[in-house]
């Protein structure tokens, strides 16, 4: 069995841990021995809109964004702009309304639906993964739990490991050995990990992990009876108010959704798509498409309660474990269930939310507790959203 066979079992990675009072997810505060709760929530004023419309109209002058920024502000859009094309084939301009696919921005909803089945009893959080996924990976680690994964402290192999050396040579010898064509559903990602040994002990320490959540869409479907997909479009896209959520594949003709584009010099022109490049279809570890309304709307209605009842919302939004050491940017950053933390030097959550990146796919989804801030940048060219997610943090934090 993965795992097993260790002179000796590494000491749990310490969570960290959660609020305990109703006095909600506003004033909140990490304590420096690590004994209070973790989520802050100030309110403040200070929020400048028109430095928020330069910023992003300088960044999507200067690095070529394509795609869509909207931002919101105690649920209400302050700016909602759009730049290049969504098909560049047939000349037609990325909207507001424009879809797109979001990679592991949906590592979030998986979380939700999870969290949902724990609220109802059927889940709990310290369950032994193997339980809900025997059928399936009947040689994983007993010690790996449904926490593990949602935290990515599980340890095991993933079904592409993220942080390699070589990427690109990494993702062309995935390629060549496994069609991508062929990956559609949950299943069709076990052979790509299933049988590889873990990298650490369970709960040693946080690595990003994709094959975890896939095993939390088997675990859904094995708990629910029904499809992922299907679990996930009631459980929180109609929940949330998401209307243009859903899971197409890249190969379908879905109404008003972009088509995903790889900068290349090796070609007569500049861009390629992405049919050939990525997954066609969605899985529990990314790949749904939304409009950037669908991801402003999922994060309003998150920490308002209208996924979770409350303790779990305040679970939902506390950070869980350390996803790096020291700081990068000048925060330390923090993992919770499906969601990265940034805080600052006093404890405060600055932001959370989630990053999404594949070839001809590039998100942002990103709350602004302070501000009161939803931003979702979604974009179809390969590794654009970056550089205009952190173009809105400057402009909404001040820097």
């Amino acid at each position: 069995m993965p795992g097993a066979g260790t002179a000796a079992r590494p000491a749990p990675i310490k969570r960290l841990p959660s609020p305990g009072t109703a006095d909600d997810h506003r004033r909140n505060r990490v304590d420096r021995d690590g004994q209070g709760s973790v989520v802050t929530i100030v309110k403040a004023d200070g929020f400048d809109p028109a430095r928020l419309e330069e910023a992003v109209s300088a960044a999507a002058e200067d690095r070529g964004f394509s795609g869509t920024v909207r931002v919101t502000r105690h649920g209400e859009p302050v700016l909602t702009r759009a730049f290049g094309m969504a098909s560049r084939r047939w000349s037609v301009p990325n909207t507001g309304e424009t879809r797109f696919r979001v990679a592991s921005v949906a590592k979030t909803f998986t979380a939700v639906a999870v969290l949902r089945l724990v609220e109802r009893k059927r889940v709990r959080l310290d369950d032994a993964l193997l339980g809900f996924v025997a059928d399936h990976m009947p040689r994983l680690d007993p010690r790996v739990t449904v926490r593990h994964a949602l935290t990515m402290t599980s340890g095991i192999g993933d079904w592409f490991e993220e942080g390699g050396g070589d990427r690109e040579a990494e993702w062309a010898a995935l390629t060549a050995a496994h069609p991508l064509y062929l990956l559609r559903g949950n299943k069709d990602y076990l052979p790509l990990f299933a049988g590889k040994r873990p990298h650490f002990a369970p709960g040693e320490r946080h690595l990003y992990n994709g094959a975890g959540y896939i095993l939390l869409g088997l675990l859904i479907e094995s708990v629910t009876g029904r499809s992922y997909e299907e679990v996930v479009a009631d459980e929180v896209f109609a929940r949330a108010g998401m209307s243009g959520a859903g899971f197409p594949a890249l190969d379908d003709l879905g109404p008003g959704i972009a088509e995903g584009y790889l900068d290349t010099a090796d070609s007569p022109t500049p861009y390629r798509t992405n049919h050939y490049a990525t997954t066609p279809g969605a899985a529990a570890d990314g790949g749904a498409t939304c409009a950037a309304a669908d991801l402003t709307a999922f994060a309003y209605a998150l920490r308002h309660g209208r996924l979770l009842a409350e303790e779990t919302t305040r679970l939902a939004l506390n950070p869980q474990v350390e996803e790096r050491p020291g700081k990068v940017r000048g925060y330390r950053w923090r993992y919770g269930f499906g969601l990265t933390h940034i805080l600052d030097d006093e404890g405060t959550v600055v932001r959370w939310g989630h990053t999404g990146e594949e070839d001809g796919v590039s998100a942002r989804l990103y709350h602004y507790p302070r501000q009161d801030l939803d931003v979702a940048v979604l974009g179809n060219v390969s590794r654009c959203a970056g550089d205009m997610g952190w173009a809105v943090h400057d402009a909404v934090v001040g820097t």
